[in-house]
């Protein structure tokens, strides 16, 4: 047995940290599903018992020598999609739960997701609820998915549920593949401006700077002229040696940005830039709308606690700027604070939004109010990622030639001093 130290949400929306013994983090995840408690974060506790280490890793690779990475199929967000209409199908036939796990064991064509399902169906067989088995594998089935499927066990909807789940998965796909279209002509434009640009810089720059500085002889260039060389030397390899040691800079530099990135201030400030971009802050900002209001009214109809609903919600957002809002607007309303009221407060959604909100809590019919909010603005995102690739494509094309004019004219500059000097 390991010691694992986790912080979790208890059903009154508290947080709570603490210790657990438990074979496997997977094993700790399940104790505390069941303690009622919705974990955000686990991690085992350093133990200098090689004994205890070993145990420990047999119990998450269930008894089988790990062979480190695992390489071949990846279980992604559309294996989890289709997996979820699908069981919702079959239940709604009248298929039992068990039956219905072990229909998508047969046909499922991914193994990495096969070898989940059997496990899943294993527990479901040793007398365990479904959302147990799913907890026991958090990197695949996420909070908002486990939550949901326990509240429809809990009100014996559990296919009512997987149909809204899968809505509501198959609608985030959507509009997460529209965005990512828009973005690939950019990458692509991109890609192929800095290809040129190295190009240009590596082995055409390097072949005038001959010619220049034998006919210059010693004569200044052009300011420049002199800069794009420059930036060429720096640029070109001069040995075998010399270009690993660039690559191994250049890679560097890229995981340190990826890290920066990362950490606390860096998100806060990537996240700040996404929301004040212009026109890429207007999509950001109706892509997270649309995920807040799916997400949260989702939660709510399949039976999820509010408080708890919130906590969910701002995990998968998206968006520090906006969990941060959220975070304290669970606190108000914890307080006993309508939600309409601190949302208009934090000012991060429109007023549409808070009315359309408040609206729905005085009618009583909050989630409905929020599936139709995410409706609209899912129009807005399609209307805002076609706005986006409209403007991008001449401005890709402007920013490439300047790059490619701009050396092309350092380039030229000398030849035409050269001339001058000739006539």
């Amino acid at each position: 047995m390991a010691k694992f130290s986790y912080t979790a949400i208890d059903p009154s929306g508290k947080q709570k940290s603490g210790a657990i013994d438990a074979a496997s983090e997977e094993d700790a995840q399940s104790k505390l599903s069941g303690m009622g408690l919705m974990v955000s974060k686990i991690s085992q506790q350093a133990d200098t018992s090689k004994k205890s280490r070993r145990a420990a890793s047999a119990a998450n690779t269930g008894g089988k020598k790990s062979g480190g990475f695992r390489f071949g199929p990846i279980i992604n967000q559309e294996n989890l999609t289709i997996f979820t209409r699908q069981m919702a199908t079959l239940l709604q036939a009248g298929l039992p739960l068990l039956r219905s796990i072990e229909v998508m064991i047969r046909q499922e064509k991914n193994p990495a997701f096969k070898d989940v399902l059997v496990q899943i169906a294993d527990n479901v067989r040793s007398g365990n609820n479904f959302s147990d088995g799913l907890a026991q594998h958090p990197k695949i089935f996420k909070p908002l998915f486990i939550n949901m499927i326990k509240a429809g066990e809990a009100g014996g909807v559990l296919d009512v549920v997987l149909t809204r789940l899968a809505k509501f998965m198959e609608k985030d796909l959507k509009t997460r593949k529209k965005i990512q279209s828009a973005m690939i002509y950019p990458a692509v434009i991109i890609s192929v401006a800095m290809i040129i640009v190295l190009g240009l810089l590596m082995f055409i720059v390097p072949k005038f700077q001959e010619i220049f500085e034998t006919m210059l002889k010693g004569q200044p260039m052009p300011a420049l002229t002199r800069f794009v060389i420059d930036a060429g030397n720096v640029v070109k390899p001069t040995g075998f040696i010399d270009a690993l040691i660039k690559i191994v800079v250049a890679v560097g530099l890229f995981f340190l940005a990826r890290f920066l990135i990362s950490t606390g201030p860096g998100q806060k400030a990537k996240d700040w830039l996404a929301l004040n971009t212009p026109k890429v802050g207007e999509l950001v900002s109706k892509a997270a709308i649309s995920r807040f209001t799916r997400t949260f009214g989702t939660l709510l109809s399949s039976g999820v606690p509010i408080l708890q609903a919130l906590n969910i919600t701002r995990d998968v957002i998206g968006n520090s700027r906006i969990a941060s809002a959220l975070d304290r607007v669970h606190d108000r309303v914890r307080d006993g604070e309508s939600l309409a009221t601190p949302l208009e407060q934090q000012k991060i959604f429109p007023t549409m939004v808070t009315s359309m909100i408040d609206v729905g809590e005085e009618t009583g019919e909050l989630a409905e109010m929020l599936n139709r909010i995410a409706d609209n603005y899912d129009e807005d995102v399609d209307n805002a990622v076609n706005s986006i690739t409209s403007i991008i494509e001449p401005i890709m094309i402007i920013f490439l030639a300047v790059i490619v004019g701009t050396i092309v004219i350092a380039l030229f500059l000398p030849i035409i001093g050269i001339i001058q000097g000739l006539t």
